[in-house]
């Protein structure tokens, strides 16, 4: 990903590229992960897609012209995915107002917390000693992409393995990711740990790590934690309520704007 040239022209010469690939083939191979530079069952558009230099709607647009609805499915909900956690994060700004102060508490904490300090610096560095969750770290630092069966994984093993505090690892991941966005990188890492989804938390599974790296990585069940509840607890109030949609005002004449 660091070699990709960060221009609307680059974009659509990917998107194009990706095209013949948006149907079956993509829905077929999309949850293997095979690593640095190898990740060609998906886009690697999202990139491209968060900075506006390629839009949702002329990448979905693609995928139904040449594939149809039935067989673009899956590549169409991935795209949509984005859009879905923005605007349930645009009616709920309360969850990042949570976030950004927890990760505030949590950032304290680590000056005050030696061992915690070490842990957490460890994982990000990659020496953890879990061969999967250490690649990881080191190809979101180097190339600023992970696949992403391996954020889901990476996350569930920062919070139930490694029992490193959330909003910890969703800043390292915000940091790092050249497609990182508040919205979708703020809720992924909440439904993993069954806060947004609550009571359903993500577990990273030992077969299932095997099975999608195409074997290469091979972790034993009892490196991993064995997940039963998520943390739920820590947010007993629930959900907040569902804010009402913005009114939508016209610019003012002779008024510059961000367009």
């Amino acid at each position: 990903m660091t070699d990709r040239t960060p221009t609307r022209a680059e974009g659509e010469k990917i998107l194009q590229a990706f095209i013949p690939r948006m149907g079956r083939r993509y829905a077929g191979g999309r949850n293997t992960d095979h690593g640095p530079g190898a990740h060609k069952a998906v886009s690697v558009l999202s990139p491209y897609i968060r900075r506006r230099l390629v839009l949702e709607a002329d990448v979905v647009a693609a995928a139904l012209a040449a594939h149809g609805p039935e067989d673009a499915e899956k590549f169409v909900q991935e795209v949509i995915w984005r859009g879905y956690f923005k605007g349930w994060m645009e009616r709920r700004p309360q969850v990042w107002q949570s976030y950004r102060s927890g990760l505030e508490g949590d950032l304290t904490a680590i000056d005050r917390d030696r061992r915690l300090r070490r842990d957490v610096q460890r994982a990000v560095d990659g020496q953890t000693g879990l061969d999967c969750f250490d690649a990881w770290a080191a190809e979101l630092v180097e190339t600023g992409y992970l696949h992403n069966h391996a954020r889901m994984w990476f996350a569930s093993i920062w919070i139930f393995t490694l029992g490193l505090p959330w909003r910890l690892g969703a800043d390292f991941f915000y940091r790092h990711l050249l497609d990182g966005d508040a919205a979708s990188n703020t809720l992924g890492w909440r439904w993993v740990a069954g806060l947004h989804t609550r009571g359903k938390p993500y577990p990273a599974d030992a077969q299932n790590i095997a099975t999608f790296t195409a074997g290469r990585f091979t972790p034993r069940p009892s490196d991993l934690a064995e997940v039963t509840q998520g943390l739920e607890a820590t947010e007993p109030e629930g959900l907040p309520p569902v804010q009402p949609l913005r009114p939508v005002t016209a610019p003012k004449p002779g008024r510059p704007t961000a367009l």
